[in-house]
């Protein structure tokens, strides 16, 4: 082939330290920032805490002695909230309680727990896929939940995107289909049944109704879950033997495979933000006990005011990165706030009823609002917490679809569920409301909601279908 000379013109996105810093800072949560400075704090002596900063706040392994928190809070106290599922290590555990063996044995040290998001970039490092796919597999992960589930939606992923990355939705799915191929099996899915038809097909071809399998979850979940083994034994043509074989295949599965992977200690929530009453309307605060406070130190300040010498170069270094680092957490409580007042200014009717009263709301009309980019703001409602009369809400509880209304309105998908799950509620259970009955009363109140719609809802708040809510 002849050598040849190209030119290409590309475009590049460069973040100076500072703004990489601040960046990092602000999609942290309070529990990683506290971390997070007492680490450089460690590393830079012109820097200290305020005097009246309460750290012990924010110590991990206090927290877990402490009893059950009331549950009046005054802003200083860490929330309590249980996970919904334990770990068994019952089976496959490399650890002994034999104190009669004659050997020495090493001390067991527990290593450090590795989160999914890191056990996920620690693959992608060791791969062998272009630089590229695996910066656009890293943002996928930081949109995972703690089971492993991808809770964004790719078209809204991208359109937060700054277009000078040059991702297109094609991107996203090659690199969404990249991750779905790591471990845990399941990773990466955007509902149950493509996390269970993930993990079905990371198994043997050889693993015996394998491809049975595979069609329930593809095709009868909702039998399955309903357990009407006749009706699967028909579509299926199998006997009691197989139809056992395949359902054991199937319930062996993780529905979490995350979770493995998550803390299963009591986590503590420390709010970020305040919401009181003031004058009648609804505002919001910085808990100020969750902002922390940092000074420059000025003993070492002091010596760099007197000497200039190359020896005193490091010193002044560590000074400015001080000092940037103080700015920085300025800025960020200073975002969190604007956008937590944005949120609450829109949602002064969820304050006073609740759920039901949820308005639609949108990361871009928060954005444009306070002429910040969509990143910005999607960064500052994630593991940032709001302090409410109604509890302690992530601030991206606040965001999510919306439904049109035949008046030429829109209904928050929040206030549909509210609503779905007080028509239930209040059914006659003898006589359970089927999904097609609640989209008819929806309509009736001028909400037009498909069914499959109000089966998706009534799915994501655990709630059975008719025939399994019905009582004789």
């Amino acid at each position: 082939m002849k050598p040849t000379l190209q030119l290409k013109l590309s475009q590049q996105l460069n973040l100076t330290p500072q703004l990489q810093q601040s960046i990092r800072l602000l999609q942290l949560s309070t529990l990683e920032l506290n971390q997070e400075i007492e680490r450089i704090i460690q590393e830079n002596p012109l820097l200290e805490l305020n005097e009246g900063w309460n750290a012990k706040l924010f110590d991990s392994d206090e927290t877990k002695n402490q009893s059950q928190p009331d549950t009046a809070l005054d802003g200083k106290e860490a929330v309590q909230t249980d996970q919904d599922y334990s770990l068994d290590w019952s089976e496959g555990s490399t650890y002994s309680n034999n104190t009669h063996n004659d050997e020495y044995e090493i001390p067991q040290i527990a290593a450090e727990p590795v989160s999914l998001r890191e056990y996920l970039n620690q693959q992608i490092s060791l791969s062998h896929a272009s630089e590229r796919e695996k910066k656009i597999t890293t943002l996928l992960i930081d949109s995972l939940d703690d089971d492993g589930y991808l809770i964004q939606d790719l078209n809204e992923l991208l359109e937060m995107l700054p277009v000078e990355l040059g991702i297109n939705i094609d991107d996203l799915n090659q690199s969404l289909t990249y991750l779905q191929h790591l471990d845990p099996p399941g990773v990466g899915a955007r509902n149950l049944q493509e996390c269970l038809l993930l993990q079905l097909q990371n198994l043997p071809e050889d693993t015996p109704h394998l491809n049975q399998a595979i069609e329930i979850v593809a095709q009868y979940l909702d039998v399955l879950a309903s357990h009407d083994f006749t009706l699967i034994k028909r579509l299926l043509k199998c006997d009691d033997q197989s139809l056992r074989v395949i359902q054991k295949l199937i319930t062996n599965l993780n529905p979490k495979p995350g979770s493995d992977f998550s803390n299963t200690d009591t986590r503590y929530i420390i709010p970020d933000i305040i919401v009181s009453k003031v004058n009648g309307a609804w505002v919001a605060n910085l808990n100020m006990d969750a902002v922390p406070r940092l000074n420059i130190n000025h003993f070492y300040a002091n010596i760099l005011k007197q000497k200039h010498e190359e020896s005193s170069q490091g010193l002044s270094t560590q000074l400015t990165e001080a000092k940037w680092l103080i700015k920085n957490l300025q800025q960020r409580s200073s975002t969190i706030l604007k956008v937590s007042n944005a949120i609450v200014e829109r949602q002064q009717q969820f304050f006073e009823h609740g759920e039901i009263a949820m308005r639609p709301l949108i990361l871009r009309e928060i954005a444009e609002s306070l002429e910040l980019h969509e990143s910005t703001v999607s960064r500052v409602t994630t593991q940032k917490f709001m302090r409410t009369p109604r509890g302690i809400l992530e601030l991206k509880y606040f965001f999510g679809s919306h439904v049109a209304t035949d008046t030429g309105g829109a209904c928050s998908a929040t206030a549909i569920r509210a609503l779905i799950k007080q028509l239930i509620q209040k059914e006659n259970t003898k006589k359970p409301l089927s999904d097609n009955k609640i989209a008819n009363i929806l309509e009736e109140q001028g909400i037009v909601v498909a069914r499959r719609t109000i089966a998706k809802y009534r799915e994501s708040m655990h709630i059975p279908p008719a025939n399994l809510r019905k009582t004789f």
